[in-house]
């Protein structure tokens, strides 16, 4: 890895472990545990990980296009499984989709050629939508705008609390947490006025942001390969779960 020049948490190890424990308990409650609302909930971390170590990828791989190249491979290898595990159709992408038109997008930006900083994300955010992959253009915004803000972390913070409530809206609301009803009423009920509005499903990718900012003093190392193949390789298992 070069020196760094990248605000926040730089470990891809410990990343994307966290990243992947948060997707499979996601998994899991879509697929075994649908009574269990809060899986889903923390599943919201994911993402927001996964978006934030492409940012990490694009600033020290040493050759964006092999990068880009990796996750295009992965992504046709973990395509079939995904429809098969997750129950999606033949034209529903998986996330892979999404990470790669973001590292297309920021390839674009870093180029600078012909005007494709302009060009190459809005192609990127256009083309996500319209293949309806994994978190949709959204999940592309994410990544460009981490891009954007990788050299602060207070406009790291910023960006994910303003894109988070941005992201509930229109999502279901949250009305209770592990077995805890939350009802505005009684002495908490000016506080939850205020606070329930912002409960949304997808808000709680926020949760994901002390991952993001807070550096860890050990670095965890894992195989390249791992990175990649886990994601397939879960998708196999949760499968094989379901037939068996």
């Amino acid at each position: 890895m070069k020196k760094k020049s990248l605000a926040g948490n730089t470990n891809t190890g410990l990343l994307k472990a966290v990243a992947v424990l948060f997707m499979v308990m996601d998994h899991c409650g879509k697929l075994f545990f649908p009574a269990v609302p809060e899986m889903r909930l923390l599943g919201r971390i994911a993402f927001p990980l996964f978006a934030w170590g492409i940012v990490i990828g694009c600033e020290y791989t040493k050759d964006i296009r092999k990068y880009a190249l990796r996750i295009l491979l992965t992504g046709i290898i973990s395509q079939p499984l995904y429809m098969l595990a997750l129950h999606h159709q033949w034209n529903d992408f998986s996330v892979f989709v999404t990470l790669l038109l973001g590292v297309i997008a920021i390839l674009g930006i870093k180029n600078g050629k012909f005007g494709s900083e302009i060009w190459a994300p809005i192609i990127c955010l256009a083309a996500t939508a319209y293949l309806k992959a994994d978190y949709g253009w959204k999940g592309v915004a994410l990544i460009l705008l981490l891009w954007a803000c990788r050299k602060s972390r207070g406009a790291l913070a910023a960006v994910m609390v303003a894109f988070c409530l941005f992201w509930g809206q229109g999502t279901a609301s949250v009305s209770s947490l592990f077995g805890l009803r939350l009802q505005a009423e009684g002495v908490l009920e000016p506080v939850l006025n205020l606070v329930l509005p912002v409960l949304r499903i997808q808000f709680f990718a926020i949760l994901a942001l002390p991952f993001m900012l807070i550096e860890s003093s050990h670095s965890w190392r894992t195989p390249k390969w791992l990175g990649y193949a886990i994601y397939p390789a879960h998708l196999a298992v949760l499968y094989l779960i379901q037939i068996l």
